[in-house]
C-alpha cells in the first residue's frame, strides 16, 4: 500500500501477553501510578469548576455592584467581591501545583515501571540468546540480535512506560469529565465531543504515516551507519586501492537517500499540528454557538460556557494520545512478535542425565553423521574413530573435508546427526553441557579476542586464575616476548576483536587462553595457520609438554602440524581416507604421503 492510503499492517496485540508476568511483578508500581493518576484528575478538574463559579460570581457581583452605585456600601461589596476571586486565584493555584506533584508521582511509578521492566527483559533476552545452539547464530545475523534486544525492547518500554500511562489518563479523564459534562448539558456535551472522534483517528493516521516513514529513516540510518563502519575498518584497503573518491561517492548517495526520506517525514510532521489546532478550533466554535443558545434560553451561565471550553483543552491531549498510543501498542505488538520468535527458540543441547564428572579424556566416534541444519550440507558420512585418554591425534584434511566440523561437534557446539560420540565410555548428551564444556580447551579457527586487557583475554572464564599460570600460558604460546615488549606488558589492552595484534599474535593468544585452563581434551583447530614455520616448530615443542598426559585433538591443513602425534587421521568429503602413524602413512604411498611432499617442495620453494 501507498503511503496515503495512512492503514499499516496490524500485528496482533496477543504478543504482548508475555509481558503480564513483567507488569505483576511490579503490580504495585501500576496500582500506585493509577490511584495518583486518579488523583492528578481530579486536581485538574476542580479549577475548571472553580473558574465557573468565579466568573458566575463576577457577573452575579457586578449587578448588583452598579445597583449600590454612589453608596457607601458599594465599597464593602467590592471587597467582599476581591477577596472572593483572590481565593478562588490562591485555590486554583493550589490545585495546579497538587496536580503538578502527583503527575510528578504518576511518572515516579509508571515509567519506572517500565524501566524495570526495559532491564529485566533484556536480562532474559540475552541469557536466553546464550542458552542457544550454534546453528542459531549461524542462521541470524549479529544486527538482528542486536535489534531485537535493543530497538524492541525499546518499543516496548514506550508501550508499558508513556503509552500505558497516556491510555489510564485518558480512560481516568474521560471517565470523570464526561460523567459531569453529561450532568450540567447532555446537549451540550454531544456537540463538544463531536470533533474529538475525527481528531483521534486524525492523530491515529497521521501516527501511523509518521511511524512507517520513522522506520525507513531507522532503516537507512542502519544501512550509512554499516556502510561508515564498513568504510572505516577497511580503510587501509581503501586507502591503497586508491578509492577515496569511490567510498565518498556511495556515502554521498545513502545520505541523499537518507536526507529524502528525513524531508518526506518533516512534511508529514508540518500537516500533523495545523489539523489538530483546527479540529480543536472548530470543537470550541459549537461550544459557543451551541452553549450560547442554552444561555439566553437561561439553561445554562456563562461560567458553564467557560467550563465546557477548558474540559475541552483538558481532552484534546488525551484523545490526540489515543492515536499515538493506538501506533505506540501496534508497534510494541510488532516487537514483541520479534522477540518472541526468538524466545520460543529453544536448544537442542540439552544433557539427559546431567552427569557432573571429572573426564579421562577418552574419546569414541561411532558411525557418526553430521548435516549443517541451516545448509543442508552433510560434513560428516559414517565418521568412526577412537582416541584413548592421553592420545594426541591430528586431523589433517583439505578445505571442506569436515575437519572443523569434528571440533564443533567436541566441544558440543552441535549434536551428530546420526550415531553418537562416547567420551569415556559414556555417551556425551550425559554429560551436564556446561561441566563437560569447562574440561575442554578449545583454539577456534577464526580466532576472537575481546576488547580487554591481554591477561583477561588468557584468564577469561577463569577469574581466581594466578597470574604463575596466565604467564607460563604466554610464554608456552611463545608469546612472551610480544608481551614483554608492550608498554604495559600484561595490561595491555587489546583493541575491537584483538586488532592491536598480528594475526599471529592472536593466534598464539588464543592457544594460552585455552591452555592456561588447564583442560583435560584440548582440540586446535587449525590454530597455526597465521604463524611461520619456525614459531609453529617452537610452539608444537612447548605444546609437546602442554599434550603430554592430555587427550588432544590437532586439526590442520599443515602436515607439519601433526609431527607430534600418536596418530595422523586424513579427511576427505567427511570420511576417513586413512590413518595411522607419520612412517604407516608414508609406506602407504597414498593421500597423505602426496599431501607431505607438497607441502615440503612448498617450504623449500
Amino acid at each position: 500500500m501507498q503511503d496515503h492510503f495512512f492503514l499499516p499492517k496490524i500485528y496482533p496485540v496477543k504478543a504482548l501477553k508475555y509481558l503480564n508476568k513483567y507488569l505483576w511483578k511490579y503490580k504495585w508500581y501500576l496500582i500506585l501510578g493509577i490511584l495518583f493518576t486518579i488523583i492528578s484528575n481530579l486536581f485538574g478538574i476542580i479549577p475548571a469548576q472553580l473558574v465557573r463559579y468565579a466568573l458566575d460570581l463576577v457577573i452575579e457581583t457586578l449587578d448588583i455592584y452598579y445597583l449600590f452605585n454612589g453608596v457607601s456600601l458599594q465599597s464593602e461589596i467590592y471587597d467582599i467581591f476581591a477577596f472572593s476571586i483572590l481565593l478562588y486565584g490562591l485555590l486554583i493555584l493550589l490545585m495546579a501545583l497538587l496536580k503538578g506533584i502527583f503527575l510528578f508521582l504518576v511518572r515516579q511509578t509508571i515509567i519506572v515501571m517500565s524501566r524495570h521492566i526495559e532491564f529485566a527483559l533484556k536480562n532474559d533476552i540475552y541469557q536466553h540468546y546464550q542458552t542457544l545452539p550454534a546453528s542459531f547464530f549461524r542462521k541470524h545475523s549479529t544486527g538482528d540480535l542486536m535489534a531485537r534486544i535493543s530497538e524492541d525492547v525499546s518499543n516496548v518500554r514506550i508501550y508499558v512506560g508513556p503509552a500505558l500511562m497516556y491510555g489510564i489518563n485518558l480512560l481516568v479523564l474521560f471517565v470523570l469529565v464526561i460523567t459531569y459534562m453529561v450532568s450540567v448539558s447532555p446537549q451540550l456535551t454531544f456537540y463538544v465531543l463531536l470533533p474529538l472522534p475525527v481528531l483521534s483517528i486524525s492523530v491515529y493516521v497521521v501516527n501511523s504515516m509518521i511511524m512507517k516513514r520513522s522506520q525507513e529513516i531507522q532503516k537507512q540510518l542502519s544501512a550509512l551507519s554499516t556502510y561508515v563502519q564498513e568504510a572505516f575498518s577497511g580503510i587501509r584497503v581503501i586507502k591503497s586501492f586508491v578509492q577515496e573518491k569511490h567510498s565518498f561517492e556511495n556515502f554521498e548517495k545513502e545520505a541523499e537517500i537518507f536526507k529524502d526520506k528525513s524531508l518526506n517525514l518533516t512534511k508529514v510532521d508540518a500537516f500533523f499540528y495545523p489539523v489538530i489546532i483546527m479540529l480543536i478550533g472548530f470543537s470550541n466554535i459549537l461550544i459557543i454557538y451551541v452553549g450560547g443558545q442554552e444561555i439566553i434560553s437561561g439553561r445554562l451561565t456563562p461560567g458553564n460556557i467557560t467550563e465546557f471550553i477548558l474540559y475541552v483543552n483538558m481532552l484534546t491531549w488525551p484523545v490526540m494520545a489515543l492515536g499515538w498510543t493506538t501506533s505506540q501498542i501496534q508497534r510494541a505488538a510488532s516487537s514483541q512478535t520479534r522477540i518472541n520468535e526468538f524466545l520460543n527458540e529453544k536448544t537442542t543441547l540439552v544433557s539427559e542425565k546431567n552427569l557432573v564428572t571429572q573426564l579421562e579424556g577418552g574419546i569414541r566416534f561411532q558411525n557418526v553423521n553430521f548435516v549443517y541444519p541451516d545448509s543442508g550440507i552433510q560434513a560428516l558420512q559414517n565418521f568412526d574413530l577412537e582416541i584413548k585418554p592421553g592420545e594426541t591425534v591430528a586431523i589433517l584434511g583439505t578445505t571442506g573435508s569436515g575437519k572443523s566440523t569434528l571440533a564443533h561437534l567436541l566441544c558440543r557446539l552441535y549434536d551428530p546427526t546420526g550415531g553418537q560420540i562416547l567420551v569415556d565410555n559414556v555417551p556425551m548428551k550425559d554429560y551436564d553441557v556446561h561441566a563437560y564444556r569447562r574440561q575442554i580447551g578449545y583454539v577456534p579457527q577464526d580466532v576472537f579476542l575481546f576488547s580487554d586487557s591481554i591477561q583477561n583475554n588468557v584468564r577469561f572464564g577463569t577469574v581466581d586464575m594466578p597470574f604463575e599460570r596466565i604467564e607460563q600460558a604466554v610464554k608456552d604460546a611463545d608469546l612472551y616476548n610480544n608481551v614483554k615488549d608492550f608498554p604495559q606488558g600484561y595490561d595491555t589492552v587489546l583493541g575491537e576483536r584483538g586488532i592491536t595484534l598480528s594475526g599471529g599474535q592472536k593466534q598464539r593468544l588464543s592457544i594460552a587462553r585455552a591452555i592456561a585452563r588447564d583442560p583435560k581434551i584440548l582440540v586446535l583447530d587449525d590454530c597455526l595457520s597465521a604463524v611461520d614455520t619456525n614459531t609453529e616448530n617452537i610452539i608444537l615443542n612447548n605444546m609437546k609438554r602442554i599434550m603430554d598426559q592430555r587427550t588432544s585433538v590437532i586439526i590442520s591443513h599443515r602436515v607439519s602440524s601433526a609431527k607430534l602425534a600418536d596418530k595422523i587421521v586424513v579427511l576427505d568429503e567427511g570420511k576417513i581416507i586413512e590413518q595411522g602413524t607419520h612412517a604407516a602413512l608414508m609406506e602407504l604411498n597414498g593421500a597423505y604421503k602426496e599431501l607431505y611432499e607438497k607441502q615440503l617442495i612448498a617450504e623449500e620453494v
